[in-house]
Protein backbone atom coordinates (compact mmCIF):
# COMPACT_ATOMS: atom_id res chain seq x y z
CA UNK A 1 0.00 0.00 0.00
CA UNK A 2 2.77 2.06 0.55
CA UNK A 3 4.38 1.81 -2.71
CA UNK A 4 0.35 2.47 -4.53
CA UNK A 5 0.47 5.88 -1.97
CA UNK A 6 3.92 7.35 -3.18
CA UNK A 7 2.64 6.52 -6.83
CA UNK A 8 -0.49 8.54 -6.41
CA UNK A 9 1.56 11.08 -4.67
CA UNK A 10 3.61 11.22 -7.67
CA UNK A 11 1.12 11.33 -9.99
CA UNK A 12 -1.08 14.28 -8.84
CA UNK A 13 1.41 17.22 -10.07
CA UNK A 14 1.48 15.85 -13.77
CA UNK A 15 -2.87 15.27 -13.38
CA UNK A 16 -2.96 19.26 -12.40
CA UNK A 17 -0.55 20.06 -14.96
CA UNK A 18 -3.15 18.18 -17.80
CA UNK A 19 -6.29 20.04 -15.97
CA UNK A 20 -4.72 23.38 -16.09
CA UNK A 21 -3.30 23.26 -19.50
CA UNK A 22 -6.44 21.67 -21.28
CA UNK A 23 -8.48 23.97 -19.32
CA UNK A 24 -5.95 26.79 -20.43
CA UNK A 25 -6.38 25.97 -24.43
CA UNK A 26 -9.84 26.04 -23.80
CA UNK A 27 -10.11 29.75 -22.30
CA UNK A 28 -7.41 30.38 -25.03
CA UNK A 29 -10.05 29.34 -27.79
CA UNK A 30 -13.19 30.45 -26.20
CA UNK A 31 -14.59 33.86 -27.38
CA UNK A 32 -14.56 36.81 -25.37
CA UNK A 33 -12.47 37.66 -22.48
CA UNK A 34 -11.58 39.97 -19.20
CA UNK A 35 -10.60 42.33 -22.07
CA UNK A 36 -13.56 42.41 -24.08
CA UNK A 37 -15.79 42.42 -20.91
CA UNK A 38 -14.38 45.66 -19.81
CA UNK A 39 -14.94 46.92 -23.21
CA UNK A 40 -18.62 45.71 -22.93
CA UNK A 41 -18.55 47.88 -19.31
CA UNK A 42 -17.23 50.92 -21.35
CA UNK A 43 -19.60 50.76 -24.27
CA UNK A 44 -22.57 50.17 -21.92
CA UNK A 45 -23.62 46.60 -23.45
CA UNK A 46 -25.52 44.24 -20.39
CA UNK A 47 -23.71 40.79 -20.16
CA UNK A 48 -24.96 40.17 -16.24
CA UNK A 49 -28.10 38.35 -17.62
CA UNK A 50 -27.12 36.19 -20.68
CA UNK A 51 -22.85 36.73 -19.76
CA UNK A 52 -22.32 37.06 -24.23
CA UNK A 53 -19.73 39.74 -23.85
CA UNK A 54 -18.99 39.45 -28.02
CA UNK A 55 -22.67 40.80 -29.28
CA UNK A 56 -21.68 44.06 -30.31
CA UNK A 57 -17.99 43.93 -29.24
CA UNK A 58 -15.14 44.92 -31.35
CA UNK A 59 -12.78 41.96 -32.87
CA UNK A 60 -9.35 42.84 -30.60
CA UNK A 61 -7.36 41.43 -33.72
CA UNK A 62 -9.12 43.77 -36.59
CA UNK A 63 -8.06 47.34 -35.74
CA UNK A 64 -10.25 48.79 -37.92
CA UNK A 65 -12.72 47.67 -36.81
CA UNK A 66 -11.96 48.96 -33.16
CA UNK A 67 -12.22 52.45 -34.66
CA UNK A 68 -15.32 51.57 -35.90
CA UNK A 69 -16.94 51.02 -32.85
CA UNK A 70 -15.71 53.85 -31.44
CA UNK A 71 -12.95 51.78 -28.98
CA UNK A 72 -10.02 53.99 -28.31
CA UNK A 73 -6.56 51.99 -29.65
CA UNK A 74 -5.02 53.39 -26.29
CA UNK A 75 -7.56 51.75 -23.96
CA UNK A 76 -7.49 48.45 -25.68
CA UNK A 77 -3.54 48.47 -24.98
CA UNK A 78 -3.93 49.72 -21.83
CA UNK A 79 -6.45 46.83 -20.88
CA UNK A 80 -4.76 44.08 -22.19
CA UNK A 81 -1.63 45.11 -20.52
CA UNK A 82 -3.20 45.22 -17.05
CA UNK A 83 -4.75 42.15 -17.77
CA UNK A 84 -1.42 40.35 -18.93
CA UNK A 85 -2.52 39.48 -22.54
CA UNK A 86 0.52 41.55 -24.17
CA UNK A 87 2.58 38.73 -23.77
CA UNK A 88 2.94 35.45 -26.08
CA UNK A 89 0.18 32.54 -24.68
CA UNK A 90 2.86 30.63 -23.21
CA UNK A 91 4.85 33.19 -21.44
CA UNK A 92 1.38 33.13 -19.51
CA UNK A 93 1.04 30.08 -18.87
CA UNK A 94 4.53 28.93 -17.61
CA UNK A 95 3.97 32.43 -15.25
CA UNK A 96 0.82 30.73 -14.01
CA UNK A 97 2.35 27.68 -12.75
CA UNK A 98 5.13 29.20 -11.35
CA UNK A 99 2.39 30.83 -9.32
CA UNK A 100 0.32 27.90 -8.76
CA UNK A 101 3.39 26.19 -7.45
CA UNK A 102 3.58 28.46 -4.59
CA UNK A 103 -0.23 28.62 -3.75
CA UNK A 104 -0.45 32.23 -4.96
CA UNK A 105 -3.60 32.44 -7.63
CA UNK A 106 -3.04 36.51 -7.95
CA UNK A 107 -6.16 38.60 -7.17
CA UNK A 108 -9.74 38.39 -8.77
CA UNK A 109 -9.48 41.23 -11.60
CA UNK A 110 -12.74 43.27 -10.78
CA UNK A 111 -12.93 42.20 -6.85
CA UNK A 112 -10.19 43.83 -4.44
CA UNK A 113 -9.45 40.48 -3.22
CA UNK A 114 -6.72 37.70 -3.65
CA UNK A 115 -8.41 34.25 -5.42
CA UNK A 116 -7.68 32.45 -1.58
CA UNK A 117 -9.50 35.16 0.25
CA UNK A 118 -12.84 34.78 -2.01
CA UNK A 119 -12.27 31.02 -1.10
CA UNK A 120 -11.96 30.78 1.95
CA UNK A 121 -15.01 33.53 2.27
CA UNK A 122 -17.48 31.57 0.09
CA UNK A 123 -15.91 27.89 1.09
CA UNK A 124 -18.28 27.75 4.74
CA UNK A 125 -21.31 28.33 2.66
CA UNK A 126 -20.73 25.42 0.43
CA UNK A 127 -19.12 23.06 2.88
CA UNK A 128 -22.48 23.88 5.00
CA UNK A 129 -24.62 22.56 2.22
CA UNK A 130 -22.00 19.88 1.53
CA UNK A 131 -22.14 18.51 5.12
CA UNK A 132 -25.24 18.16 6.09
CA UNK A 133 -26.65 16.98 3.05
CA UNK A 134 -24.43 14.26 3.24
CA UNK A 135 -25.32 13.51 6.67
CA UNK A 136 -28.93 13.77 5.97
CA UNK A 137 -28.74 11.32 2.79
CA UNK A 138 -25.95 8.60 4.76
CA UNK A 139 -29.01 8.71 7.61
CA UNK A 140 -31.72 8.12 5.52
CA UNK A 141 -30.11 6.44 2.26
CA UNK A 142 -28.86 3.29 4.34
CA UNK A 143 -31.83 2.25 6.09
CA UNK A 144 -33.71 2.76 3.46
CA UNK A 145 -31.15 0.52 1.59
CA UNK A 146 -31.18 -2.25 3.85
CA UNK A 147 -34.47 -2.43 4.30
CA UNK A 148 -35.39 -2.58 0.55
CA UNK A 149 -32.74 -5.07 0.56
CA UNK A 150 -34.69 -7.27 2.98
CA UNK A 151 -37.90 -6.88 1.49
CA UNK A 152 -36.48 -7.40 -1.96
CA UNK A 153 -39.58 -7.68 -4.66
CA UNK A 154 -42.08 -7.06 -1.89
CA UNK A 155 -44.78 -3.85 -1.76
CA UNK A 156 -42.55 -1.40 0.05
CA UNK A 157 -39.14 -2.27 -2.02
CA UNK A 158 -41.68 -1.13 -5.46
CA UNK A 159 -43.13 1.66 -4.26
CA UNK A 160 -40.24 3.40 -2.14
CA UNK A 161 -37.90 2.44 -5.73
CA UNK A 162 -41.08 4.40 -7.96
CA UNK A 163 -41.26 7.34 -5.54
CA UNK A 164 -37.20 7.19 -5.63
CA UNK A 165 -36.74 6.76 -9.50
CA UNK A 166 -39.39 9.75 -9.58
CA UNK A 167 -36.93 12.06 -7.44
CA UNK A 168 -34.18 11.39 -9.14
CA UNK A 169 -35.17 12.23 -12.40
CA UNK A 170 -36.62 15.57 -11.61
CA UNK A 171 -33.81 18.05 -12.26
CA UNK A 172 -32.93 19.55 -8.65
CA UNK A 173 -33.45 22.67 -9.73
CA UNK A 174 -37.12 22.12 -10.50
CA UNK A 175 -37.31 20.86 -6.58
CA UNK A 176 -35.91 24.10 -5.67
CA UNK A 177 -38.58 26.56 -7.99
CA UNK A 178 -41.55 24.21 -6.54
CA UNK A 179 -40.01 24.53 -2.74
CA UNK A 180 -39.76 28.55 -3.26
CA UNK A 181 -43.56 28.84 -4.89
CA UNK A 182 -44.85 26.41 -2.07
CA UNK A 183 -42.72 27.50 1.10
CA UNK A 184 -40.46 30.26 0.18
CA UNK A 185 -43.60 33.05 -0.17
CA UNK A 186 -43.60 32.17 -4.26
CA UNK A 187 -47.42 31.74 -4.23
CA UNK A 188 -48.77 29.56 -1.22
CA UNK A 189 -46.68 29.99 2.44
CA UNK A 190 -44.03 32.03 3.67
CA UNK A 191 -42.59 29.73 6.13
CA UNK A 192 -38.63 29.91 4.90
CA UNK A 193 -36.61 32.73 3.76
CA UNK A 194 -36.11 33.11 0.09
CA UNK A 195 -31.92 33.85 0.07
CA UNK A 196 -29.14 34.05 1.96
CA UNK A 197 -27.96 32.03 4.88
CA UNK A 198 -28.76 34.81 7.77
CA UNK A 199 -31.08 37.34 8.26
CA UNK A 200 -30.65 41.01 8.68
CA UNK A 201 -28.99 41.66 11.97
CA UNK A 202 -27.54 37.91 12.35
CA UNK A 203 -24.86 39.72 14.46
CA UNK A 204 -26.51 40.62 17.29
CA UNK A 205 -28.51 37.79 17.60
CA UNK A 206 -28.56 35.72 21.07
CA UNK A 207 -26.49 32.45 20.07
CA UNK A 208 -29.35 30.04 20.19
CA UNK A 209 -30.86 32.96 18.09
CA UNK A 210 -28.80 32.37 15.43
CA UNK A 211 -28.49 28.58 15.33
CA UNK A 212 -32.08 28.56 14.94
CA UNK A 213 -32.30 31.30 12.24
CA UNK A 214 -29.01 29.51 10.69
CA UNK A 215 -31.17 26.68 10.27
CA UNK A 216 -33.99 28.59 8.98
CA UNK A 217 -32.10 29.70 6.31
CA UNK A 218 -30.44 25.98 5.28
CA UNK A 219 -33.68 23.96 4.97
CA UNK A 220 -34.98 24.57 1.59
CA UNK A 221 -31.57 24.37 0.12
CA UNK A 222 -30.65 21.27 1.59
CA UNK A 223 -34.10 19.53 1.05
CA UNK A 224 -33.22 19.83 -2.99
CA UNK A 225 -29.55 18.49 -2.52
CA UNK A 226 -31.04 15.54 -0.39
CA UNK A 227 -33.75 14.70 -2.94
CA UNK A 228 -31.40 14.72 -5.58
CA UNK A 229 -28.48 12.51 -4.23
CA UNK A 230 -30.53 10.02 -1.91
CA UNK A 231 -31.63 7.54 -5.04
CA UNK A 232 -27.99 6.13 -5.81
CA UNK A 233 -26.88 5.84 -2.29
CA UNK A 234 -30.43 3.96 -1.49
CA UNK A 235 -29.89 1.76 -4.56
CA UNK A 236 -26.13 1.22 -3.76
CA UNK A 237 -26.64 0.08 -0.06
CA UNK A 238 -29.68 -2.37 -1.18
CA UNK A 239 -27.16 -3.99 -4.31
CA UNK A 240 -24.92 -4.09 -1.73
CA UNK A 241 -26.72 -5.60 0.59
CA UNK A 242 -28.03 -8.04 -1.27
CA UNK A 243 -24.95 -9.35 -3.06
CA UNK A 244 -23.78 -10.33 0.47
CA UNK A 245 -27.27 -12.07 1.28
CA UNK A 246 -26.92 -14.23 -1.50
CA UNK A 247 -23.22 -15.44 -0.48
CA UNK A 248 -22.14 -18.98 1.05
CA UNK A 249 -21.41 -17.67 4.88
CA UNK A 250 -25.25 -15.97 4.93
CA UNK A 251 -26.36 -19.37 4.25
CA UNK A 252 -24.39 -21.08 7.12
CA UNK A 253 -25.16 -18.73 9.57
CA UNK A 254 -29.11 -19.32 8.59
CA UNK A 255 -28.06 -23.43 9.28
CA UNK A 256 -26.40 -22.58 12.15
CA UNK A 257 -29.79 -20.82 13.73
CA UNK A 258 -28.73 -17.04 13.58
CA UNK A 259 -31.23 -14.64 13.97
CA UNK A 260 -31.75 -12.13 10.83
CA UNK A 261 -30.74 -9.24 12.34
CA UNK A 262 -27.49 -10.96 13.85
CA UNK A 263 -26.73 -12.07 10.46
CA UNK A 264 -27.49 -8.83 9.14
CA UNK A 265 -25.87 -6.67 11.79
CA UNK A 266 -22.71 -8.82 12.80
CA UNK A 267 -22.15 -10.05 9.16
CA UNK A 268 -23.30 -9.09 6.48
CA UNK A 269 -23.04 -5.57 7.66
CA UNK A 270 -19.22 -4.74 7.33
CA UNK A 271 -18.74 -6.21 4.03
CA UNK A 272 -22.04 -4.77 2.60
CA UNK A 273 -20.90 -0.96 4.08
CA UNK A 274 -16.98 -1.22 2.06
CA UNK A 275 -18.25 0.24 -0.98
CA UNK A 276 -20.02 2.78 0.67
CA UNK A 277 -17.69 3.99 2.76
CA UNK A 278 -15.15 3.96 0.21
CA UNK A 279 -16.90 6.29 -1.98
CA UNK A 280 -17.77 8.66 1.28
CA UNK A 281 -15.36 11.40 -0.04
CA UNK A 282 -15.90 11.43 -3.74
CA UNK A 283 -19.64 11.72 -2.37
CA UNK A 284 -18.88 15.00 -0.29
CA UNK A 285 -16.30 16.10 -3.61
CA UNK A 286 -19.90 16.21 -5.79
CA UNK A 287 -22.09 17.59 -3.21
CA UNK A 288 -19.10 20.20 -2.70
CA UNK A 289 -18.23 21.45 -5.72
CA UNK A 290 -20.82 20.23 -8.26
CA UNK A 291 -23.79 19.14 -6.46
CA UNK A 292 -24.84 22.56 -4.81
CA UNK A 293 -24.29 25.02 -7.70
CA UNK A 294 -27.84 25.77 -9.20
CA UNK A 295 -28.83 25.04 -5.51
CA UNK A 296 -26.33 28.23 -4.73
CA UNK A 297 -27.46 30.33 -7.48
CA UNK A 298 -30.93 29.68 -6.93
CA UNK A 299 -31.30 30.34 -2.98
CA UNK A 300 -28.46 33.32 -3.74
CA UNK A 301 -26.20 31.68 -1.32
CA UNK A 302 -22.69 33.14 -1.41
CA UNK A 303 -20.98 30.05 -2.03
CA UNK A 304 -17.85 28.63 -4.40
CA UNK A 305 -21.00 27.33 -6.84
CA UNK A 306 -21.96 30.78 -6.87
CA UNK A 307 -18.45 32.05 -7.12
CA UNK A 308 -17.48 30.02 -9.75
CA UNK A 309 -20.55 30.90 -12.47
CA UNK A 310 -19.87 34.91 -11.53
CA UNK A 311 -16.15 34.11 -12.39
CA UNK A 312 -17.09 32.39 -15.79
CA UNK A 313 -19.57 35.26 -16.48
CA UNK A 314 -17.36 37.66 -15.77
CA UNK A 315 -13.93 35.81 -17.52
CA UNK A 316 -12.75 36.81 -13.90
CA UNK A 317 -9.35 33.88 -14.98
CA UNK A 318 -8.07 34.29 -11.61
CA UNK A 319 -10.95 32.93 -9.72
CA UNK A 320 -11.13 30.24 -12.19
CA UNK A 321 -8.08 28.72 -12.65
CA UNK A 322 -7.29 28.82 -9.16
CA UNK A 323 -10.82 27.85 -8.40
CA UNK A 324 -10.01 25.03 -10.46
CA UNK A 325 -6.81 24.09 -9.15
CA UNK A 326 -7.60 23.62 -5.79
CA UNK A 327 -10.39 21.80 -6.74
CA UNK A 328 -8.50 19.60 -8.58
CA UNK A 329 -5.96 19.35 -5.84
CA UNK A 330 -8.61 18.63 -3.32
CA UNK A 331 -10.93 15.77 -5.61
CA UNK A 332 -7.66 14.18 -6.07
CA UNK A 333 -6.63 13.67 -2.42
CA UNK A 334 -9.98 12.73 -1.58
CA UNK A 335 -10.06 9.68 -4.00
CA UNK A 336 -6.75 8.61 -2.24
CA UNK A 337 -7.70 8.40 0.85
CA UNK A 338 -10.78 6.73 -0.74
CA UNK A 339 -8.72 3.98 -1.89
CA UNK A 340 -6.79 4.38 1.60
CA UNK A 341 -10.06 3.94 3.04
CA UNK A 342 -11.19 0.67 1.22
CA UNK A 343 -8.04 -1.07 1.67
CA UNK A 344 -8.62 -0.43 6.00
CA UNK A 345 -12.27 -1.65 5.83
CA UNK A 346 -10.84 -4.71 3.77
CA UNK A 347 -7.69 -5.88 4.09
CA UNK A 348 -8.01 -8.27 0.75
CA UNK A 349 -8.37 -4.88 -1.02
CA UNK A 350 -4.61 -5.07 -2.36
CA UNK A 351 -3.80 -1.81 -4.68
CA UNK A 352 -0.40 -2.25 -4.92
CA UNK A 353 -1.04 -4.71 -8.01
CA UNK A 354 -2.48 -1.90 -9.93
Amino acid sequence: MHNYIIKRLLLIPLTLLGILLINFAIIQLAPGGPVEYMLAQYKGINTSTTGNINSGMPNLNEQKYQGAKGVPDDLVKELKKQFGFDKPIHKRFIKMLNHYIHFDFGKSYYKDKTVLELIKERLPVSISLGLWSSLIIYLIAIPLGIKKARKDGEEFDMISSFIIFIGSAIPVFLFAVLLIVLFAGGTYFQLFPLKGLTSDGWENFTLWQKIGDYFWHITLPTICIVIGGIASLTMLTKNSFMDELSKQYVLTARAKGLSENRILYHHVFRNAMMIIIAGLPSLLVKILFTGSLLIEIIFSLNGIGLLGYEAIITRDYPVIFGSLYIFALLGLILKLISDITYSLVDPRINFEKI
